[in-house]
């Protein structure tokens, strides 16, 4: 999937996702230090902002030592709910990141809290990557592969990530649910997410094919839903106004749509995720999302 088919993919889903109210134009900067006078709280979106795949955008670094020089709060908002916190926290050491646990907020932080309300499910089939295990969710969970056993013995389903999902894998899912209809929790709404290769399919791509074809809705628990962004307002004390709390993505309908729903600030990063190498006006123009301003990089 290309960026153009991403968009229109997302614009065929809006129903589907928050509203919200946005500036009548957005306004270009070439730094997020013009803007540091307009915010206490900056959270940024991961992949397509700070790195690319598993390389750091150039300067990243340096810019977040300059915010936080400024006194202001920095967090790391993602939709990357394959990887535990403490993974997480590697992993951005690793591309010369100095965050503070406390200071990444993922999807799957929202997911295992919402989880731990489904009594009735006693065992979860988990869509994870190669490296999960088991022992990392504090419930009975099975990964699910090609054995349709394996989707006939779990009484819900948890969507982590989409790195070893396959159109048959899915075919399996949908038939279980048709037979017997049950949870399904997608902890990542990504459709897309920037590699060093190009475009992969998340989540979320999975999750709302899934609907289509079933007409079974799955649940949605990162960005653009409210609850992660509830998360980020938890840790701040004192919470300041919404409006100086400014959310950096890279994606119109996931970190802007959301961001602005909760009554946040945005700013679009455009050189190095979704709509890197495009004109991003004419996505503003055909979405009406608005962010409050753009940048090619922080």
């Amino acid at each position: 999937m290309d960026a153009k088919a991403a968009f229109e993919r997302y614009e065929a889903l809006r129903p589907r996702l928050p509203k919200a109210r946005f500036p009548e134009q957005t306004q270009q900067i070439d730094s997020l230090l013009k803007i540091a006078d307009q915010a206490d709280v900056f959270v940024f979106d991961a992949y397509g902002v700070l790195n690319v795949g598993e390389g750091p955008i150039a300067g990243a670094a340096a810019r977040i030592s300059q915010l936080r020089d400024l006194g202001k709060q920095v967090f790391v908002l993602s939709n990357s709910a394959s990887n535990t916190r403490s993974a997480i926290k590697k992993r951005s050491t690793r591309l010369g990141f100095s965050f503070k646990p406390k200071e990444i907020v993922s999807s799957r932080d929202t997911t295992l809290e919402h989880v731990a309300g489904y009594s009735q499910v006693q065992r979860w089939g988990v869509i994870a990557p190669a490296h999960h295990q088991p022992s990392d969710l504090p419930f009975d969970s099975l990964t699910l592969g090609d054995d349709v056993d394996e989707y006939r013995a779990c009484d819900g389903f948890l969507f982590l990530g989409a790195a070893q999902w396959t159109i048959g894998r899915q075919n399996l899912l949908g038939q279980a649910l048709n037979d017997r209809p049950r949870p399904v929790i997608v902890a990542n709404p990504d459709l897309v997410a920037p590699r060093e290769t190009g475009l992969s399919l998340d989540p979320g791509y999975y999750g709302h094919a899934l609907a289509d074809v079933t007409g079974h809705m799955p649940v949605f628990l990162g960005k653009p839903f409210a609850p992660v962004f509830e998360r980020v307002e938890t840790l701040l004390s004192p919470l300041p106004d919404k409006s100086r709390i400014l959310m950096i993505g890279d994606t119109l309908h996931t970190d802007i749509l959301g961001a602005a729903a909760r009554g946040w600030r945005t700013a679009l990063v455009t050189d190095h995720g979704l709509f890197r190498g495009l004109d991003v006006a004419p996505f503003i123009a055909a979405s009406q999302i608005v962010p409050d301003w753009q940048l090619g990089s922080i």
